[in-house]
């Protein structure tokens, strides 16, 4: 990136700065800044509370690479010490989104989304040589072709609030993650035709407090009632998360060098979605 493509992104330092601040409220509500007082060795370079807010601001911006980030905020540290600390404590950003899905859950709309992406940890022709995430990636299959890397399972609600976050092996049936995924929660569940199973409809299901409404096939006879139509078409909601989160907070990557890099990526992507 050369100083043309920067100037414009400085302009946005106001952003990074109201992410300073955003960042630091969670971080002292939370006492997370105790753990600083923990921390062995010599004092940081930067703080925790702006490790994390740069993390975001990569995400919450679309910026493609670190580096680009690192040249626009300028931190006190070598590079280096800079994508160390952003993979270091991006579990700390973890904890935070854990507990803003938790705050969603308890104010939850009763209609619900349930559904899987794919990420792709490379491009398919490299699948067979990708050594970074060989341990947790796979070989899997969606409606648009084959890919290698891992998917993403979520529920969100009517209002688009995020509830649950899970990440499986790209072969792992979406059906199989459902069941334990929900399982603390209470509502209509609307699911696409990848998840019709009759054993796993009558598991889930709890007199009162929560159903399992599956789109039919195509093929099936089954004949769907105006208000299950109308149930199927607010599925929108969750397809347009997913858009946003792979086009708009970069959560699909091939850069990291690392485990950690690769997860911090998605940690951050999720955290900065959740704080729009």
């Amino acid at each position: 990136m050369n100083k043309h493509d920067i100037t414009p992104l400085k302009a946005e330092l106001t952003a990074y700065n109201d992410m300073i601040h955003l960042v630091s409220v969670c971080y002292k509500g939370l006492k997370l800044n105790e753990l600083e007082k923990k921390t062995k060795g010599r004092k940081l370079a930067i703080p925790i509370n702006e490790i994390l807010a740069m993390g975001l601001f990569k995400q919450q911006k679309g910026i493609t690479t670190k580096k680009a980030v690192y040249e626009i905020l300028e931190p006190p540290c070598s590079y280096k010490t800079f994508v160390v600390n952003l993979n270091r404590f991006a579990p700390l950003a973890a904890i935070i989104l854990a507990i803003i899905l938790r705050i969603n859950q308890m104010f939850a709309h009763t209609i619900k989304y349930s559904d899987s992406t794919d990420i792709p940890v490379c491009l398919p022709q490299h699948g067979k040589s990708h050594k970074t995430m060989k341990l947790l990636a796979s070989w899997g299959g969606t409606s648009t072709g084959t890919f290698y890397g891992i998917k993403l399972h979520i529920t969100t609600d009517f209002n688009k609030r995020l509830l649950k976050v899970r990440f499986a092996s790209g072969r792992v049936d979406e059906r199989d993650i459902f069941e334990r995924m929900n399982a603390d929660l209470e509502g209509i569940f609307i699911c696409d035709a990848g998840y019709i199973r009759k054993s796993l409809q009558k598991a889930f299901y709890r007199e009162g407090k929560r159903i399992m409404i599956v789109k039919p096939r195509s093929n099936m006879k089954k004949l769907m009632t105006k208000f299950e139509e109308w149930l199927y078409n607010g599925r929108m909601t969750i397809e347009l998360s997913f858009r946003s989160l792979k086009m708009f907070y970069g959560l699909v990557t091939s850069l990291p060098r690392s485990v950690e890099g690769y997860l911090a990526n998605y940690t951050y992507a999720l955290l900065a979605y959740c704080l729009v």
